[in-house]
């Protein structure tokens, strides 16, 4: 294990030149205080647990100190907001330090966001507040508990720095790590200034740095696209499987990882609900739950017409047209597990649609359902969860359908629950919950996140006094108003 001191940084990014970044220095908060760690993140980093008691971390990670071997920069990049092209976007209040290269050769990128103003910030204060870190570092670490590929946080740290947004707020900085920071948004704005030469370099770069075997292609662009296309689908189909609602998917939020993103105003589903918009300011629902696989498709069509200097178009147009099949591929394989099947028959696809059009009309709990599910067999499981249908009729047509489907698996009653709730979790991050740790940590109790956090970093575990995080929302838990607002 290391200390703080031995970190190393290489900084594969920073090299590529001022065209591609903005060296800056971070702007350090005052009085700053730790609020919640990660020990998972710390150890993708081979960082000692006994690191986080020592003075040297809270300072590093508010800005007081800098590593001698990292390199801050702020990158550019632009992207399609809400559909529309904003031609310069770029790191507006979060800086990459550089990549640490582990024991075991993963090389992780260290993003402070907080960090103050940049280049990039369009007259913004380049700060973050304690609300919107808090939310990003719960996300990130539970998406990474569900088997969601997400980028990672390493802690949040508060301060008495004031920021002023719908209301004086707290200042805080998020440590993010990520394999890479480079985002749709980076292609798009090399894409649209007519810079080619610089364009096709950050494509080599992405190539060698990430997907190392596409080099040898005979065309590695087109591949990397492909590579990106699949990833990006896989993703999706898990949000989708999950309830989890992005909120603001422009492109300059798309990872070319393949990774969860960004998060501002993300949800997860209470109610089953397929036109759920989790972000206030989305006033036309272009972000809904059920719009995120058309979005991610358009996206990547974003992606595509940055490549065209380089790729012909009718193979892009070609790989284009995987992006469903393959979506729907997983997604279906995701929701047979859900509900505890290990083989594909025919109608399984009809099964689900059904199940969630009833969840649909009866708005029924997304996440306990399933885990009910396979709390029992399947004929009690159904006949207890009965109860929360409107149309009895229409489910008891389903759970005949669905019993008889399950007992075409042969499962022990005891293997059938172990393997559902190997994939159903029993805690999921419910917006009132997180809104409750944010409370309590504005007001200087860490507690309640530190809670939060160590309960969804195990969210298919049975965990001892900590029912009241399984627990339906009360109402008014469901309908809290997220914003952008950072």
């Amino acid at each position: 294990m290391k200390t703080l001191t031995e970190l190393h940084f290489d900084n594969r990014f920073a090299r590529l030149g001022d065209a591609f970044s903005t060296a800056v220095e971070p702007q350090p908060l005052a009085d700053p205080r730790l609020v919640v760690v990660s020990e998972a993140a710390l150890a993708l980093l081979d960082l000692n647990p006994a690191e986080v008691e020592q003075p040297l971390f809270t300072e590093l990670f508010s800005g007081h100190k800098i590593w001698s071997t990292a390199e801050p920069r702020a990158m550019v990049y632009s992207g399609h907001q809400f559909g529309s092209y904003n031609p310069q976007l770029g790191d507006g209040r979060g800086l990459l330090l550089g990549e640490v290269v582990n024991a075991a050769g993963e090389r992780w990128d260290l993003h402070l966001k907080g960090a103050g103003k940049t280049p990039y910030s369009r007259m913004g204060d380049g700060r973050a507040v304690l609300r919107s870190s808090i939310r990003e570092f719960l996300a990130s670490e539970h998406l990474h508990a569900l088997g969601i590929p997400s980028s990672r946080a390493l802690c949040v740290t508060s301060s008495a720095t004031p920021v002023y947004r719908e209301r004086q707020e707290r200042g805080a900085m998020l440590l993010r790590l990520a394999p890479s920071h480079v985002r749709f948004g980076h292609f798009e704005f090399f894409y649209y200034t007519r810079q080619h030469a610089e364009l096709k370099q950050l494509f080599d770069h992405v190539i060698a740095a990430h997907f190392p075997a596409l080099g040898e292609h005979p065309q590695p662009y087109l591949a990397l696209f492909r590579e990106v296309l699949e990833r990006t689908a896989a993703l999706v189909a898990r949000w989708q499987a999950y309830g989890f609602c992005h909120g603001v998917m422009n492109t300059d939020n798309m990872s070319i990882l393949g990774i969860t993103f960004d998060f501002g105003p993300y949800a997860f589903l209470d109610d089953f609900d397929a036109r759920f918009v989790c972000n206030h300011s989305d006033d036309g629902g272009r972000y809904s739950f059920e719009n995120q696989v058309p979005i991610a498709h358009w996206n990547l069509a974003a992606l595509a017409q940055t490549l065209t200097p380089f790729v012909e178009v009718q193979r892009l147009r070609e790989t284009m047209e995987l992006f469903l099949p393959l979506y729907e591929a997983e997604w279906l394989d995701l929701m047979r597990r859900r509900l505890g099947f290990t083989q594909a028959e025919a109608e399984d696809d009809r099964l689900t649609r059904r199940l969630l059009q009833l969840m649909q009309d009866s708005t029924v709990d997304y996440t306990r359902f399933f885990r009910e599910l396979g709390d029992r067999p399947a004929a009690q499981a159904v006949q207890r969860l009965r109860e929360d249908f409107i149309d009895l009729a229409g489910f008891d047509a389903w759970a005949a359908d669905y019993c008889a489907r399950s007992a075409r698996e042969n499962a022990t009653p005891d293997s059938r629950q172990a393997r559902m709730h190997a994939v159903n979790p029993k805690y999921i991050l419910r917006n009132y919950l997180a809104q409750q740790a944010i409370e309590a940590a504005e007001q200087g109790d860490y507690g309640p996140v530190r809670e939060l956090h160590a309960v969804l970093s195990r969210p298919f575990d049975e965990q001892p006094g900590m029912q009241r995080y399984a627990e339906r929302p009360p109402e008014w838990g469901k309908h809290l108003e997220i914003s952008c607002s950072s």
